[in-house]
C-alpha cells in the first residue's frame, strides 16, 4: 500500500516539475505597433530571437513612408551598414552606381546644366555655391560629438537660430539661393523652420564620406521591395488596426484597436508622432514626451511619379541623381520605367508642398505638368498617368519627417531614447544620427528590439538625463575671432538672438470629388521671403549665453553614450504565416 502511494506521489511531483518547465519554455510575446520599415525590423528580430511578435499597422498597406521610385540609390556599406545587411540577407537586386550620379543637376529657367556646364555658363552661380559648400563644412566641423550636438553654449546658441537667417549672411546671388533652399527643403523642410545646430549635426554625420560610399548602388524595386522581404518573414501581421490605446501594468500590456484588446509582454511604438499623439495611455506619457509630440517640426513633402510613353527631356539629364530647379518644381529625379517608357519623379517640399496643400490628386499634377509642359513643349503628348504620395495632409503622417526647428534640439533631444516601462520607441525620428532615412528606420528597429529583450532580461533604464551646456571658457572670449565671430559677431559665442520658425498654415484638403478644369499655373515662390537678417549684439552687452561663461567653471558631463552597434539579422527558419487584413471592429 505505500508503494502504490510513493509511486502515486513520484507522478504528482513529476507532473508539477513538467508544468513548471513548460511554463519556463513559454515565448515571450510583444506587439508592434506600425508596420513601416521600423516596426518591420524590430518584429523580424524578436521573432528570430524566439519571441512571438503580432504586428499591428493602421493602414491596409505595410510599408509606412516607403517612396514611389521603381529604384532607390543607397549607400555602401560604411555609410549604411544595416541597410546593406539586409539587401544582402534577404538577397535583394542591386546594380553599381555609374559615376555621373554622383553630382546633381540644376534645371534653371527650363535649361539643364550639370556641375560643369554652370562652372562655364553661369560662373557666378557656381562659385556661390562652392562659397556655400565651403562655409557650411566649417559650420558641420564645429559640431565635434554628432550624438551631443548641444554640448557647449556655443552650439546650444546656434538651435536657436534658422538656417535662413544663416544664409541671408553669406549674401548669395539669386539663382545660388533658389537652388540652395531647394536642396535644403528636399532634405529637411524649409530653411526658415529649420535648426541651425540640427543642419550643422546632420552635415557633420554625413562630413568626409566619399561621394562613393554616398551613393554606392541602386537597389532595384526601392524600400517597398524591402519592405515586402520583411513581410514575407514575419508570421502574424494585421493590417486596418489603428491602435487607439495602450494600458501596461506590472504583468504585461493591453493594446486596444477598437473594442479588441491584444494583451503582450511588451510594446515597440513605431509609428509617427503625429500618430502618436492619438493613442491613449495609461499610465500616461511624461510631460517632455507630450511636449515632443505636439512640438517636434516634420517636414514637408509630396512625391509625384509622372509616367511617360518616352523621355521627354534632355538627353543629357539622363538617370542623373537630384535635379534642383529654381522654379517651383521641386527636386526632380529620373526613373526608368519597369515596363518600358519613362518616369519622372517629383519631390515637392517646404513651402511648395505648403501652398498645394489644398489643391486634390489631380489639380497638383496638372500644376507640376504646366511647369513641365512649359520646358519640355512634348511633355503633356508623352504624359500616361500617375501615383502619389501626400505625406503633409496625411494625418497619419502629418509630414514626411523629422526636421528639427529652432530650439527643439535644446527641448527634445533623444527623448525617445529610452523606454517607458514596457513600451520602447522605433521609428526614423527616434534615431539621433540617421533621421528621414531607411539606415535610420532600420537602426531604430534593431534599438528597440534590443531594448525589450534587455527589459525582458530585468534590466532597468534610468530616464534620461538632459546635460546643460558646457560653459565656454572665459579665455575664449580672448581668443582670436573665428568661426562663429565671423558670421554671428562677438567672441566666440554668436549673439544673435533666438529666432521663432513662422507657424505651418493648417491643412485643408480641397474636395477630391470635385472635378477641375484645366487649372492656371498657381505663383509657387521659387525663394521663400526670410525674416530680415539677425543683429549681433555689440561685445560689451552681455548676451544670455555669456553669463553662464563667468559663473562658474565648465561642469564635468557625462560623456555620451555611443549607439548600440548595430546586430546581424538572423534569418528566421520559421514558416512564414501573414494574417489576411481584418476589417476594423
Amino acid at each position: 500500500m505505500s508503494a502504490g502511494w510513493l509511486r502515486a506521489w513520484a507522478l504528482i511531483v513529476i507532473g508539477l516539475f513538467s508544468a513548471q518547465a513548460l511554463g519556463n519554455d513559454k515565448p515571450q510575446t510583444a506587439i508592434v505597433v506600425g508596420g513601416g520599415l521600423a516596426g518591420l525590423t524590430a518584429a523580424y528580430e524578436l521573432q528570430a530571437k524566439g519571441w512571438q511578435v503580432t504586428v499591428l499597422e493602421a493602414r491596409p498597406s505595410l510599408g509606412g513612408r516607403s517612396g514611389l521610385a521603381t529604384s532607390e540609390w543607397i549607400g555602401g556599406s560604411k555609410v549604411q551598414p544595416v541597410l546593406n545587411g539586409y539587401v544582402n540577407t534577404f538577397k535583394l537586386a542591386t546594380q553599381p552606381a555609374p559615376e555621373f550620379v554622383r553630382n546633381p543637376g540644376y534645371l534653371i529657367d527650363g535649361e539643364y546644366f550639370t556641375a560643369a556646364d554652370l562652372a562655364t555658363k553661369q560662373p557666378a552661380t557656381a562659385e556661390a555655391l562652392k562659397r556655400y559648400e565651403k562655409t557650411l563644412d566649417d559650420l558641420a566641423r564645429s559640431v565635434k560629438d554628432p550624438e551631443n550636438p548641444g554640448a557647449t553654449s556655443t552650439l546650444f546658441a546656434l538651435d536657436q537660430i534658422n538656417v535662413s537667417n544663416w544664409l541671408d549672411r553669406l549674401q548669395l546671388p539669386a539663382t545660388a539661393r533658389q537652388l540652395i533652399n531647394q536642396k535644403i527643403r528636399t532634405r529637411y523642410d524649409e530653411p526658415s523652420r529649420l535648426s541651425l545646430l540640427y543642419f550643422a549635426q546632420q552635415n557633420r554625420v554625413y562630413q568626409d564620406i566619399d561621394d562613393r560610399d554616398l551613393r554606392a548602388s541602386r537597389l532595384i524595386g526601392g524600400s517597398p521591395v524591402l519592405a515586402q522581404a520583411f513581410v514575407k518573414q514575419i508570421k502574424t501581421i494585421k493590417t486596418d488596426s489603428p491602435v487607439s490605446a495602450i494600458s501596461q501594468d506590472k504583468d504585461g500590456v493591453t493594446v486596444k484597436v477598437g473594442a479588441v484588446g491584444y494583451q503582450a509582454s511588451y510594446v515597440v511604438l513605431a509609428v509617427p508622432l503625429r500618430a502618436l499623439g492619438k493613442i491613449a495611455f495609461t499610465p500616461a506619457l511624461d510631460n517632455r514626451q507630450l511636449a515632443a509630440i505636439k512640438g517636434t517640426n516634420y517636414g514637408w513633402r509630396d512625391q509625384l511619379l509622372l509616367k511617360f510613353k518616352t523621355p521627354v527631356w534632355d538627353s543629357k539629364a539622363r538617370m542623373s541623381g537630384e535635379i534642383y530647379s529654381n522654379t517651383g518644381l521641386g527636386m526632380l529625379w529620373i526613373e526608368p520605367a519597369l515596363k518600358g517608357g519613362a518616369n519622372l519623379v517629383v519631390n515637392l517640399s517646404g513651402d511648395n508642398a505648403r501652398l498645394l496643400q489644398a489643391f486634390g490628386d489631380k489639380q497638383m499634377v496638372d500644376q507640376v505638368l504646366i511647369r513641365l509642359h512649359a520646358f519640355y513643349p512634348q511633355a503633356r503628348g508623352a504624359y500616361t498617368g500617375y501615383e502619389i504620395r501626400r505625406y503633409s495632409t496625411d494625418p497619419s503622417y502629418g509630414g514626411a519627417y523629422l526636421a528639427y526647428g529652432p530650439g527643439q534640439i535644446s527641448k527634445f533631444w533623444k527623448v525617445w531614447e529610452k523606454p517607458q516601462q514596457r513600451i520602447a520607441f522605433a521609428g526614423e525620428h527616434t534615431d539621433s544620427l540617421y533621421p528621414g532615412t531607411l539606415e535610420g528606420a532600420l537602426r531604430s528597429g534593431q534599438h528597440a528590439a534590443s531594448q525589450v529583450q534587455d527589459l525582458a532580461a530585468g534590466k532597468s533604464f534610468e530616464p534620461v538625463k538632459v546635460a546643460p551646456p558646457a560653459a565656454v571658457p572665459a579665455k575664449a572670449a580672448e581668443s582670436k575671432p573665428g568661426f562663429f565671430s565671423k558670421w554671428f559677431g562677438g567672441g566666440e559665442t554668436p549673439a544673435a538672438k533666438p529666432v521663432e520658425p513662422a507657424p505651418a498654415p493648417v491643412p485643408a484638403v480641397a474636395p477630391a470629388s470635385v472635378p477641375a478644369p484645366t487649372p492656371a499655373p498657381v505663383p509657387v515662390p521659387a525663394v521663400v521671403p526670410a525674416p530680415a537678417p539677425v543683429k549681433a549684439e555689440p561685445a560689451k552687452k552681455a548676451a544670455p549665453v555669456k553669463k553662464v561663461e563667468t559663473k562658474k567653471p565648465e561642469p564635468k558631463k557625462p560623456e555620451p553614450k555611443k549607439p548600440a552597434e548595430a546586430k546581424k539579422p538572423v534569418e528566421s527558419k520559421n514558416k512564414v504565416e501573414v494574417t489576411k487584413p481584418t476589417a476594423q471592429p
